[in-house]
């Protein structure tokens, strides 16, 4: 994001939203509170915008006239892993939220919403991608793990560590307190928001993809090696185990 990357301090923000007064809404109400916003009404111009000038953060609407928005979510992420991906969707079923996550969201928000609220969404991601400058220590080891919170930044063995924003940040809680069970309500808190509304399956789906992502790493390694295992603690959360295996 802006500050660790040294982009702009306006964060870029691309909007692909096929309704006329939904995406004026966004654009302008965007614009009036600091963001450098662009604004494309079909999934394929969005794809092109974002090849042409990468943005900060995108938000995309599923229902869009030319490509299912899923499609167009995978896409997005395949081409720019470190973007922030919020999904708008007037599909409130728990099974097409986690179907947008899956495909690499980072959040959604449900339609009708208030700008408001999407303001103060972007606001917390925003936090959670920028180190303060108090943070107490930069990276933590965990084995042959490494997890560099300053740098934003992920080693295992030999390989640097593919993560989505939310993988990292993640990651990042379990590692500070490894060996230690997290509970589920403190993961959603420090990693999505303390005013959490959707379903706690995004936990879940996350850490199912930060689990492929550290085991398919590791195989990756010269000499390969083996992850920290990460425990689930049914009916409490996660750990983040001190040995690997």
């Amino acid at each position: 994001m802006p500050a660790p990357h040294g982009r702009s301090p306006s964060p870029s923000l691309l909007v692909i939203e096929d309704d006329d007064t939904i995406g004026r809404h966004l654009d302008t109400g965007l614009r009036a509170h600091g963001y450098a916003t662009t604004w494309c009404r079909t999934g394929n111009g969005g794809l092109e915008a974002a090849r042409t000038a990468p943005p900060d953060i995108i938000l995309l609407d599923l229902g869009l006239p030319d490509a299912d928005g899923i499609d167009i979510a995978r896409e997005l992420r395949s081409r720019h892993p470190d973007l922030l991906l919020v999904i708008l969707t007037a599909r409130n079923e728990e099974i097409d939220i986690i179907a947008g996550l899956d495909a690499g969201a980072d959040d959604y928000l449900v339609k009708p919403f208030a700008l408001s609220v999407l303001l103060a969404r972007l606001r917390a991601h925003l936090r959670r991608l920028t180190p303060g400058p108090d943070d107490q220590e930069a990276a933590y080891c965990v084995g042959p793990l490494v997890v560099d919170t300053r740098a934003r930044t992920c080693r295992l063995g030999s390989e640097e560590v593919s993560l989505r924003p939310k993988e990292f940040d993640l990651l990042a809680v379990l590692a500070q307190h490894a060996g230690t069970a997290v509970s589920r309500e403190d993961l959603m808190a420090r990693v999505w928001d303390e005013n959490w509304f959707g379903p706690t399956k995004t936990l879940d789906v996350t850490l199912a993809s930060l689990r492929r992502r550290l085991t398919q790493t590791a195989a990756q390694s010269v000499p390969p090696t083996d992850p920290p295992a990460i425990s689930t603690l049914r009916g409490f959360g996660y750990r983040l185990e001190t040995g690997h295996g």
